[in-house]
């Protein structure tokens, strides 16, 4: 049996799977799945992309960096951030600092496929949503790729195998799972 020592953050592109697969590994490391973006909703009463309209991306970025420290804070469990918020240095260095973060890696194709018929992405809300979508990608890549784990997406793979691939890359952390 596997026993998660730190939460592990899952980070990467809308379309990822952060959700997808951090639901399936957060049930076969037997802990709790959350999600920023959702206890972000929850707290405000109000969308994601009500949030933006109303209060700007800047209230919405501040809110996200307390909600992701107050997880952290919290027993080990598996945390879905919202696409931006590992750009932010403050929020890299909290993930860092408290639990362990694992890139979704996924190419422009894929990450297309799974996003572009979804009415629920504000950033794509623009005249060519996949052109926002590669301009999105390419500013990210950077800082997606300081994350402490990165584990390779392909559209062959199930959630579960995904969920599998990131408990092997976990393994590789002496301070993440403990086998009892």
């Amino acid at each position: 049996m596997l026993r998660l020592q730190k939460t592990v953050v899952m980070v990467g592109m809308m379309g990822a799977g952060k959700t997808a697969v951090g639901t399936a590994l957060a049930r076969m490391l037997k802990v709790p799945f959350l999600d920023s973006d959702e206890e972000i909703v929850r707290a405000a009463n109000a969308s994601i992309a009500e949030i933006f309209e109303r209060d700007g991306e800047p209230f919405f970025r501040n809110r996200e960096s307390e909600v992701i420290g107050r997880l952290l804070r919290g027993a080990p469990c598996v945390l879905s951030t919202g696409g931006g918020a590992f750009l932010a240095e403050r929020n890299r260095a909290l993930i860092h600092e408290a639990g362990i973060s694992v890139w979704l890696r996924a190419d422009l194709d894929l990450l297309w496929h799974r996003v572009r018929h979804k009415t629920t992405r504000p950033l794509l809300r623009t005249a060519n949503p996949r052109e926002t979508l590669r301009q999105l990608y390419e500013a990210r890549i950077p800082f997606y790729a300081q994350a402490d784990l990165a584990v390779d997406a392909a559209p062959d793979y199930s959630v579960e195998q995904m969920a599998a691939r990131v408990i092997e890359a976990l393994k590789a952390r002496p301070d993440v799972l403990l086998t009892e």
